[in-house]
């Protein structure tokens, strides 16, 4: 059982970490990104109208017009994520961790395979939808954990979830920020547009793809199913695609309360952690490269809380009190990076964030675990990381808005105020208990029966 426990660990941190490479190796690119498809297509195109519409509701703020980009292309990656974590989640349910993980990474592979190709706008459009839909397997991924972890344990195996998000978001945009003088066109003559074809970004996308690939691989040759048949069996068939009725499915006890505590915390930090590097560019006029340590830093501290103290802590102390001392931690680092004019503050800053958020996510994965019985956990799991990817969705945009509305403090703040809702929901939560699964309540009926 070790052995096969290391092995899913092991497959579910790569698995996490390079869906969250695939959605944070983009950020550096937006820029370029549209001044180059807009260049090619035309002002006259859907990118070139798309283009002049920020422009014209930014007040041809340059800046403004990229990070309104960026924030629509991320949005639209979380919504996806949004809507088929509980799909995926679901799916896996009835037929398996296994399979699903299969189909989701062949898909994430094309994906990446589409973006080297997207010789036009809409063909890297289709590549970002196609990969937002399968990054939604981070769910099956989690439940993959619950799966083979005891309850007690159940932080320490979501602190590998967390470990390999943090890593992720380290190596993503190190990735797209340090391959940006890469180029796979050689020196061969620009040719009029294609929808079929090598562009300036394909660099990234092939080492992506190249990931994405043996990680399919991986899972292919070592991943062991983890969830038992027969408890597949007692699972409810839902239907629905809506994650809203996925969610009143699950009436147990904290369940909402803490999907709700995700998603307002993780909206706050995202929204911040979105306009981070325009704040460091606007303030401290950091290039490229100092952005890229930025995020280095950060990835480093969640890796090393994750990984090291939660897995202490959360059995000791309980995963409530140690989520609830994390969202205390956060709110002062939203407020120092608001009034920030120096690297040592803006650093200090991303410290209380980094340990705060690190503290945060793989408690409330295990709380949802821990309120959830075995044969829905890939639903739970699911519509909680659902709620991750809408606030993935709304915070780019909502960031967006405030920094050029009101300034590069305003996230920040807003964030800070924001805190509040998450903090009285971490405050009131729940004790976890144990449910039992239908399968375990059905034999203990029939076994009352057959003694009776």
């Amino acid at each position: 059982m070790t052995s096969k426990k290391s092995s899913v660990l092991g497959i579910v941190f790569l698995t996490v970490f390079l869906d969250i490479v695939g959605f944070s190796i983009i950020f550096p690119l937006f820029p370029g990104m549209l001044d180059h498809y807009v260049g090619l297509e035309g002002v006259d195109s859907p990118v070139g109208q798309l283009a002049q519409w920020l422009a014209g509701f930014a007040g041809e703020d340059t800046n403004a017009v990229t990070t309104l980009f960026g924030g629509l292309l991320g949005s639209l990656y979380g919504l996806l994520q949004f809507v088929f974590s509980t799909v995926w989640g679901g799916i896996s349910d009835r037929f398996g961790r296994r399979p699903t993980l299969l189909l989701t990474l062949v898909g994430t592979v094309a994906s990446a395979l589409l973006w080297v190709w997207a010789g036009s706008f809409a063909i890297l459009i289709a590549a970002r939808v196609l990969g937002g839909i399968m990054a939604g397997n981070i769910s099956t991924a989690s439940a993959a954990v619950a799966d083979c972890t005891e309850a007690e344990d159940r932080a320490k195996g979501m602190g590998i979830v967390g470990m390999a998000i943090g890593l992720g978001f380290i190596l993503g945009p190190a990735i797209g920020g340090f391959s940006m003088n890469l180029s796979l066109l050689g020196s061969a003559p620009s040719e009029p547009m294609q929808a079929f074809a090598l562009n300036p970004f394909s660099a990234p996308a092939l080492i992506s793809a190249v990931l994405a690939l043996l990680n399919l691989i991986w899972v292919w040759k070592r991943f062991p199913e983890t969830f038992p048949i027969e408890v597949r069996a007692t699972c409810p068939k839902l239907r629905s695609f809506n994650p809203v009725v996925r969610l009143r499915s699950l009436s147990f006890p904290g369940i909402r309360r803490t999907n709700f505590l995700y998603l307002s915390f993780l909206t706050a930090f995202a929204a911040v952690e979105f306009t981070l590097t325009f704040l460091a560019v606007e303030r401290l006029q950091y290039s490229e490269i100092e952005l890229a340590w930025l995020f280095v830093f950060i990835g480093l501290i969640i890796a090393l809380v994750q990984g090291g103290f939660v897995r202490r802590l959360a059995p000791k102390y309980g995963e409530r009190r140690v989520a609830f001392v994390g969202l205390a931690l956060t709110a002062p680092g939203f407020l120092l990076l608001a009034s920030a004019q120096a690297t040592f503050q803006l650093y200090l800053a991303l410290g209380f964030m980094a340990v705060g958020s690190a503290l945060v996510m793989p408690c409330l994965s295990a709380l949802i675990s821990r309120y959830t019985p075995a044969n829905r956990q890939g639903l739970a799991l699911g519509t909680f990381r659902s709620m991750g990817s809408l606030s993935r969705a709304l915070g780019p945009v909502l960031g967006a808005l405030l920094y050029w509305k009101f300034g590069s403090a305003a996230p920040c703040e807003w964030g800070a105020y924001l805190l509040i809702i998450p903090l009285g929901l971490a405050w009131t939560l729940p004790p976890p208990t144990i449910p039992k699964t239908e399968y375990a309540i059905r034999s203990e009926a029939s076994s009352s029966t057959s003694d009776g």
